[in-house]
């Protein structure tokens, strides 16, 4: 009897222990697992106290613990800090991923603008008298005729011309009879030349003074004449009309020299320097042609908000005519710098990123900053370094994959562990 008694103490001793060391415990336990707050699992914004039902979807609060939530976050920077995506060897080839190494390199690039072509300001000629009269008869002067130097447009009348004439021819007589020898011979030829002067001044041209000189008779009628070899490009009277002095008759432009205006962007304007050379394409011909660059106007047009730049070309046969659009292309020499293939850039307009390898099949997404494209290769200023590798081909690919991926990864965050959507009683 003594002897089974003996034997009980021990194991009820050891049940009382275990029962001890399990109260203590439990507390512990169900404290570390206390809910900090409940979440709507469709609106994880949403947070309560208390669990009970979601307000806007009627779905039951989810309880979120602290070894749960801080998993997440640690889960979640971990992604952030690797930002990469993880694609297997098989998969690269399927895919035809490629990568190349950032490289030092300098280009060249055509910089294509438009152009529109205008006449010679500085070649255009306007066609007045300074007296009036009245136009008796015109003659080839059409808009648009080609003319020549010192061919006849119109014939007028003006008392004024009649005037100035007689004086001439008088001034002009009595040089001519007069004797190297006399004085006075010097004082008739400065009034005969200033005589010549004034009827320049009114309108008369070099080649009718000329004529009075050999004739020594009294013209009838002024001759308006071409100041130079062009087009007429506005023709302002007609027979038998009046007119008042310095009425604009004819406008003359010399065409065998041009100026073209072209449309450049703020990016592009520092290329066209004065002096730089560029190629002139006639679109509907293909001719080429020459051009210098002579100004870049200091104007900003409001609408398109682009620079204009004068160039001036030879005119060879008049290929080119005042109003024609033609194509400006000027090659530029590129600065050297990291370059990177086009197709390895993800442009998304707020940001540039490439995918750079990593190592064991993992490609981290980069932000750029990128200078000049010329022909398949873009300019790097800053986010990279020479000896880099980043994607070339299969940029997107990567790229929906690692949306893919962090899209994966984040649902199952949400999902939050099972069996956690436990019933609760409803909280009001």
């Amino acid at each position: 009897m003594k002897r089974r008694v003996f034997l009980t103490f021990p194991v009820c001793a050891a049940l009382l222990l275990g029962f001890v060391l399990g109260h203590l415990r439990a507390p512990a336990t169900a404290r570390s697992r206390q809910p900090l707050y409940y979440s709507d699992p469709m609106h994880p914004a949403y947070k309560s106290d208390k669990p009970g039902i979601a307000p806007d979807c009627g779905m039951e609060l989810v309880p979120v613990y602290a070894d749960d939530l801080s998993k997440a976050l640690t889960d979640n920077a971990d992604s952030k800090k690797a930002a990469g995506v993880k694609i297997d060897s098989s998969k690269q080839q399927l895919y035809g991923i490629r990568v190349t190494s950032v490289e030092k390199s300098s280009g060249s690039k055509t910089v294509r603008v438009p152009g529109k072509v205008v006449a010679d300001e500085t070649r255009v000629f306007r066609v007045n008298v300074g007296t009036d009269g009245y136009i008796k008869s015109t003659d080839h002067d059409a808009i648009g005729d080609k003319v020549k130097k010192d061919q006849r447009l119109a014939v007028i009348y003006s008392p004024e011309f009649l005037t100035l004439v007689g004086g001439y021819l008088s001034a002009n007589e009595r040089t001519q009879a007069e004797t190297n020898r006399d004085p006075s011979a010097v004082q008739n030829a400065a009034s005969v030349q200033a005589r010549a002067d004034r009827l320049r001044n009114l309108g008369m041209s070099d080649s009718q003074i000329d004529e009075l000189s050999k004739s020594r008779r009294i013209p009838e009628d002024v001759y308006v004449v071409s100041p130079v070899d062009g087009f007429v490009m506005s023709r302002n009277i007609s027979a038998g009309q009046r007119f008042e002095r310095f009425t604009e008759f004819y406008r003359i432009a010399d065409l065998s020299h041009i100026w073209i205006l072209a449309e450049v962007f703020g990016p592009d304007a520092q290329a066209f320097r004065p002096g730089t050379l560029a190629n002139i394409t006639v679109p509907d011909t293909g001719q080429t042609l020459r051009a210098r660059v002579t100004n870049v106007l200091p104007e900003v047009d409001p609408a398109t908000r682009t620079m204009r730049v004068r160039l001036e070309a030879d005119n060879p046969g008049f290929v080119l005519r005042p109003d024609m659009f033609v194509n400006v292309e000027l090659p530029v020499s590129l600065a050297s710098g990291l370059t990177v293939p086009v197709d390895a850039l993800l442009d998304s307009g707020l940001t540039k990123r490439v995918f750079v390898e990593s190592g064991d099949g993992y490609f981290e997404p980069r932000e750029v900053v990128t200078g000049w494209r010329a022909n398949d290769r873009v300019q790097i200023v800053r986010g990279l370094k020479e000896g880099d590798k980043v994607v070339s081909a299969g940029t997107f690919l990567i790229d929906s994959e690692s949306r893919v991926q962090v899209t994966g990864h984040t649902v199952g965050l949400a999902g939050g562990a099972p069996g956690s959507r436990t019933a609760a009683p409803n909280s009001n």
